[in-house]
């Protein structure tokens, strides 16, 4: 089955880079110098390296995407802002079944704020697409540059201590319970703050979307530490939250034109087998170097995209 999934991926890259590639060479989407299938090619390999990447590191492969790829490859940043959200969006949509189906992400705890998250991404995307490059780059480096800041401070709490939940979150029924494989114990979870969580997730679906990165570095936090869900409850509602945002915001990019299967196709199908062989090398890596390396290159990347962004390189 995984080798059909496969071989339908590749043709389906050949297919679409193919049908595309005259139009896009016509229209100067991508840099001269190199064939078409040079740069899907290589961008496909340079996916599937940062997808081990960031599955061994313990980041999203979202967040990586696009301040990596616009910073190696001569992509316009719309291009990869677009491909970067379809990036996202398939991966959330991978993991999304698996994890309903354990019990861990919950619906109930996901719809609002996803709620709150595709309004925030849809105001974003059209921002995003509708600022001019240089001022969308200084704040692409800036967020950036955050979110280093934001995972090298944040801490993370297990099990929050919820006293009671808020009124509102118990009229919605927003409360479970969940079997932790680590421990074999019934993990009984409620939340509160479920209003200002809300507004802190429009805040951060319209960052999402105007910069086409995936929110989960944004959404763990938010869960786990304001509206008090357990560690792995947050971490797996996250990626229903980022299925519904991403959805909703990738429509923005494709109806103005801003995602092109040649960049897209190989950005997605690279990440996705990426991120399923770093699944399997995870038991046996140190994510803690690894994870140091993955902050250097953000770091990096975020001033690049600062200074690229001021007119200094």
């Amino acid at each position: 089955m995984q080798k059909t999934i496969f071989l339908g991926i590749l043709l389906l890259l050949l297919f679409s880079v193919g049908v595309f590639a005259e139009g896009i060479s016509e229209n100067s989407v991508l840099p001269e110098g190199m064939p078409w299938w040079g740069w899907s090619l290589l961008l496909f390999v340079f996916c599937f390296v940062l997808g081990i990447t960031a599955i061994v590191a313990g980041v999203g492969g979202g967040i990586l995407y696009v301040p990596i790829v616009s910073a190696v490859f001569p992509f316009h940043l719309d291009f990869v802002r677009g491909s970067g959200l379809l990036v996202a969006l398939a991966g959330a949509i991978s993991a999304a079944p698996r994890l309903l189906g354990s019990g861990m992400a919950s619906l109930r705890l996901a719809l609002p704020m996803a709620l709150a998250g595709s309004i925030g991404s849809l105001i974003g995307a059209h921002v995003g697409l509708a600022l001019p490059s240089h001022i969308v780059e200084i704040s692409l480096g800036a967020v950036i540059l955050f979110i280093v800041a934001l995972m090298l401070l944040a801490k993370r709490a297990e099990y929050p201590v919820v006293a009671a939940a808020s009124p509102l979150s118990f009229r919605l029924g927003i409360s479970g319970t969940y079997l932790d494989g680590a421990t074999g114990d019934t993990v009984h979870w409620k939340i509160h703050r479920l209003i200002p969580g809300f507004f802190l997730f429009f805040v951060i679906g319209f960052m999402a979307g105007m910069f086409g990165l995936g929110a989960g570095w944004a959404n763990v936090p938010a869960l786990n530490l304001l509206l008090g869900a357990p560690l792995k409850v947050s971490v797996a509602t996250s990626i229903l939250i980022i299925a519904i945002n991403g959805s909703a915001a990738s429509w923005v990019y494709l109806n103005q034109g801003a995602v092109i299967p040649v960049i897209a196709v190989p950005s997605v199908a690279g990440m996705m087998l990426g991120t399923r062989i770093g699944a399997k090398m995870l038991t046996r890596s140190r994510p803690t170097a690894i994870r140091w390396v993955v902050i250097g290159f953000l770091i990096l990347a975020g001033l690049r995209s600062l200074l690229a962004g001021l007119g200094v390189i």
